[in-house]
Order: C-alpha cells, then sequence, then structure tokens
C-alpha cells in the first residue's frame, strides 16, 4: 500500500450523492485519498457492479464496500468504523 487510504465514491450527482461526498470531504485526514467516480460512465458502473453496489450514492475503501452503504446509506459512524479520517500509522 502506499501510506494512503483508497476512499472510492459513487456517485450519479443527485443531492445524497452530493450530501456523501460532503461528508467523506469533511472527515478526510492526509491518509485518505479520495476519487468520486461518475456512475454514468460505463466503466465506473461496471466496476460498481463488480464490487455488489446496488445504489448510490456508495462508498468503497480499499477496495471493500462501507457497511453502511450495503443497507441504508452513508453515515458518519459507519464510516469511522471504516478507517475514514483516521490517519494511518
Amino acid at each position: 500500500m502506499n501510506g494512503k487510504r483508497k476512499i472510492e465514491i459513487f456517485s450519479a450527482g443527485c443531492p445524497a450523492c452530493e450530501e456523501a461526498v460532503s461528508l467523506v470531504q469533511e472527515m478526510k485526514c492526509p491518509s485518505c485519498d479520495v476519487s468520486i467516480l461518475d456512475m454514468n460512465e460505463s466503466e465506473v458502473a461496471k466496476r460498481a457492479g463488480e464490487l455488489g453496489i446496488r445504489s448510490v450514492p456508495a462508498i468503497v475503501v480499499n477496495g471493500k464496500l462501507a457497511s453502511c452503504c450495503k443497507k441504508t446509506g452513508p453515515n458518519r459512524d459507519d464510516l469511522e468504523a471504516a478507517g475514514i479520517g483516521q490517519p494511518l500509522e
């Protein structure tokens, strides 16, 4: 690993997606490498399907779909549990 936590936000540009992007941007730390991926792009949609993403917004941390995104949607507690905002040691 390159010393960074890879965070991918799968978004369709909707208000809920923008809220998720804002939440992650607010929470991130120097160890977080954040990418916002547009679900309207076919390659992004294909990758989302491979990751088991069924709805957006969805957040993937180091290649693993955050637990909150498997059920209700992004929330601060589950994203913290996934390591967002916590420096790598």
